[in-house]
């Protein structure tokens, strides 16, 4: 482990010229004083690490050094699968090895690609998690990763809606959608998908698994999430919509709302339209055409509009008496 950080701090001031101790310790993720050693360790190895005082001040290589010890372990090439993704990789333990196979990648190419690698770098940055919600807590996320590596058999205790449960899992691949992690895991022969912040506790055993040869990550869950899909949108309301709720319908329901705003009939005098937009429950399709407030108007079906009548209704003989 240690050769492998002297070679990443290498390779960090190789690539990226003078760099301070805490900027060296941030991306190593390690404390400063085991930089200080390492620079120490690779200074009495024959490295030439130049120390530079002042507040403009780093660590720097001598002028024309340049290593050419860049060979990526196991580990560092499958994390350049994630390369797009720092913040998922580290939550998979993968961050150190991420780093170390980006700069390794970055000292053997020729001097104008590793330029405009670094230039794109430093202008795309991909950041998973969705607005305004907090990541989930995956403390459990390393260990089932490693068991999906694996392929070893998992005891778990899992958070259900209705209650915990124990289960025995063959997991089969790990999937993050919109910042969450999911586990797509085999239970009694039908694979089946779990959220992984809700895993209470994860026993990894050392029983390993045949891993279905039909089985392909990428096709369940696309199949998954069309089948929740159709569940989740049963019906189909009616709506007119403001110019101003034209533009948030496409903030508040996503990708339905995008199709049904691309199909809604031609605007009127006002600027109003007319759509039809797949919406889920009534009891959930009220909470949610509210956010749309008082630019929205539900047409139909019948039920759906009386239902958001009744609750409108209560909502304002609740704001016309005094708050208790």
């Amino acid at each position: 482990m240690r050769a492998d950080r002297l070679l990443s701090l290498l390779l960090l001031l190789q690539n990226r010229g003078r760099m301070t101790a805490p900027e060296l310790a941030d991306e190593l993720e390690v404390s400063v004083r085991t930089v200080y050693r390492d620079v120490e360790a690779l200074g009495a190895s024959g490295v030439p690490v130049l120390a530079d005082r002042g507040p403009a001040g780093g660590y720097r290589l001598a002028d024309g050094y340049r290593t050419r010890l860049t060979g990526l372990t196991d580990t560092q090439a499958g994390s350049l699968f994630l390369a797009g993704a720092p913040g998922p990789a580290r939550e998979l333990g993968l961050g150190a090895d991420l780093t170390a196979a980006q700069l390794k990648l970055q000292a053997a190419l020729p001097a104008a690609l590793g330029d405009r690698a670094r230039r794109i770098q430093e202008r795309f940055h991909l950041d998973a998690p969705a607005w305004f919600r907090d990541a989930d807590p995956v403390p459990h996320l390393a260990r089932i990763a490693q068991a999906v590596w694996d392929q070893r058999v998992l005891h778990t205790h899992y958070r259900r809606w209705r209650g915990e449960v124990h289960r025995t899992l063959h997991p089969l691949g790990l999937v993050l959608k919109g910042g969450i992690w999911y586990l797509v895991a085999r239970t009694e022969g039908t694979p089946r998908t779990y959220r992984v912040s809700r895993f209470l506790a994860v026993d990894v055993a050392e029983d390993g698994f045949e891993r279905p040869a039909d089985f392909e990550l990428a096709a369940y869950w696309r199949e998954s999430t069309d089948r929740l899909d159709a569940a989740l949108h049963q019906q189909t309301a009616e709506l007119r919509l403001s110019p101003r709720g034209q533009r948030l319908l496409p903030m508040r329901f996503g990708a339905a709302g995008a199709r049904a705003l691309a199909e809604a009939d031609p605007a009127d005098a006002d600027g109003w339209v007319r759509l039809r937009l797949p919406v889920e429950s009534e009891a959930v399709a009220v909470g949610d055409l509210l956010r749309l407030g008082t630019d929205a108007e539900v047409l139909g079906p019948p039920e759906l509009r009386a239902a958001l009548a009744e609750t409108v209704a209560s909502l304002a003989e609740r704001y016309r008496s005094r708050p208790s």
